[in-house]
């Protein structure tokens, strides 16, 4: 957490320097006293004040009021995103103004659902101190003492609204963490390290797979990718395996089960980035590094019917004397041939043999829902802009509405999806060209310049991984079809210099977590 978080019922208590205020309404019109009589008379002189904010003096002991406004709302398009980011934007000025001791006065809007608890994440997410920043300058690790938080909403329910706040934030903490941490900081091993720290002691079993010849027999997709980095120990790719199992696995009810792409910083390989295009890459791990912010907060939720199991594919796709190269052919675990057609393809390599072994547990697991979760493609950017992530099912999924209920769960909590279909061409695109091979994994240029450039990869995935097999309409080969949704969040997920978002995350959480396990 970026500091701590406390409830303070006391709006005239002593213990703070500034009120970070943020609304929705034109200032002096909804707001609650004394809020609303300042704001109203600053409204007078100043036409701007409920579109850019400012500092004003209060007749309060913290004697500040930072007010940050969402500007107007329409609710034909807007949604609470806004409200989080003016949130952030508060606490910033807030900062800037010389507070310390924030006090956040917390307001409803009956137009979004949880807007409280969402505002609350962007205040949180205006106080997160990097990595490197905390290690290097350790009298740097806060920006604040502490953040507390008044409302008028009532108080059982403003405590439920903390106390999940508080497990999403520690998330996408972490997520931010490892995300955004530069490709030393954060190389695989050191990836390993600050898990085996953080979960120590925790309901979260872990369990490594580093061994270079056990990578080779059971993962030689992901050791294919791994192979110019594995020459250089500081670099050596590993997958990571998080487990969460309720108390009383009887009490089982679904179980979530995340495959997260982690390259710790990508070259593209033989096909190598050129023209500047590396730059900024160590955010190619902002997948598996969500999937380990959702499995900490299942860890401090500990909900009672869910299991949770992440497989972090965390590897560095490097260029040297041992790395792999297009048109080489390699058997993956589910047994088909791929041919490689682009090293700088990689994620879907390194995610494929993991997708594999998670289908496999997935067979003997209480309604399991599968995904893969990846900065993948800069198509998706292209097809839905920044900011957005992009759900796919498989038929299993799409039956049963899942894409639909995952964005619909995204739109409540300011981490929204759009929703793409795989087509037979996506298959079709990837079925082998040769005899010798039964799947080519990708064309030689870029997924922006590709037909279908963010779909065909889900379909690769399916076909490398064998859930194919799972398909509904192939019953006969699969008694089990198998719900499979990919997630690509490469847009979303926070490009440099700005902080990684954690995206999934809060969707995640929303989704798979029912409101009874979040707030008892």
């Amino acid at each position: 957490m970026p500091c701590q978080l406390k409830i303070e019922p006391n709006i005239c208590s002593c213990d703070y320097d500034g009120i970070i205020l943020v609304s929705g309404c034109a200032p002096g019109y909804d707001e609650p006293e004394p809020f609303k009589t300042v704001l109203f008379s600053a409204a007078q002189i100043d036409s701007a004040l409920g579109v850019i904010g400012a500092v004003l003096p209060i007749n309060l002991p913290a004697k500040r009021l930072i007010y940050s406004p969402t500007g107007p709302l329409n609710m034909d398009y807007h949604d609470v995103r806004s409200f989080a980011e003016a949130a952030t934007k508060g606490v910033q000025r807030a900062l800037k103004a010389g507070v310390r001791c924030p006090l956040f006065a917390l307001l409803p809007d009956i137009r979004f659902e949880n807007v409280e608890l969402v505002t609350l994440l962007g205040a949180l997410e205006g106080l997160y101190v990097p990595l490197e920043v905390r290690e290097v300058c350790p009298d740097r690790c806060y920006k604040a003492c502490q953040l507390a938080v008044w409302s008028p909403i009532c108080a059982k329910k403003l405590q439920g609204i903390v106390k999940l706040a508080s497990a999403l934030e520690s998330g996408r903490y972490v997520a931010r963490d490892i995300g955004g941490a530069d490709p030393e900081r954060m190389a695989p091993p050191r990836v390993e390290e600050y898990l085996a720290e953080l979960f120590c002691g925790t309901n979260v079993t872990m369990q490594v797979v580093s061994d270079q010849e056990t990578l080779l027999q059971e993962y030689p997709l992901f050791a294919c990718v791994n192979r110019a980095a594995s020459m250089i120990p500081r670099h050596a790719g590993r997958i990571i395996f998080l487990t969460y199992e309720p108390p009383n696995p009887a009490c089982i009810l679904e179980t979530v089960m995340l495959v997260g792409k982690g390259v710790t910083y990508d070259t593209g390989g033989t096909d190598l980035k050129i023209e500047g295009t590396m730059f900024g890459m160590s955010r190619d791990k902002c997948g598996a590094a969500a999937c380990a912010g959702f499995m900490q907060v299942v860890n401090l939720l500990q909900p009672p019917t869910v299991k949770a199991v992440a497989a972090l594919c965390v590897v560095r796709n490097s260029i040297g004397e041992n790395s792999y190269v297009a048109d080489e052919v390699i058997t993956a675990k589910s047994g088909v041939r791929v041919r490689v057609g682009n090293t700088d393809a990689e994620g879907r390599l390194a995610m494929a043999d993991a997708l594999c072994h998670i289908k496999e547990m997935a067979l003997c697991s209480v309604n399991p829902h599968i995904f893969t979760v990846a900065t993948l493609t800069h198509h998706a950017m292209l097809t839905v802009g920044r900011g957005y992530s992009i759900a796919m099912d498989n038929i299993v999924a799409r039956l049963v509405s899942n894409v639909e209920k995952l964005q619909a769960c995204g739109e409540t909590m300011g981490d929204p999806f759009e929703i793409s279909r795989i087509r037979r061409e996506d298959f079709q695109f990837h079925e082998g060209r040769t005899e010798g091979d039964d799947i080519y994994q990708s064309v030689n240029k870029l997924t922006s310049k590709t037909d279908r450039g963010h779909q065909g990869p889900s379909a690769f995935l399916i076909m490398a991984s064998g859930l194919d097999k799972s398909n509904f309409q192939r019953c006969t080969q699969s008694k089990r079809p198998l719900k499979f949704r990919h997630l690509d969040v490469a847009w979303s997920a926070g490009d440099f210099p700005d902080l990684p978002t954690g995206a999934p995350i809060l969707t995640l959480v929303k989704q798979f977590l029912s409101s009874e396990d979040l707030t008892r």
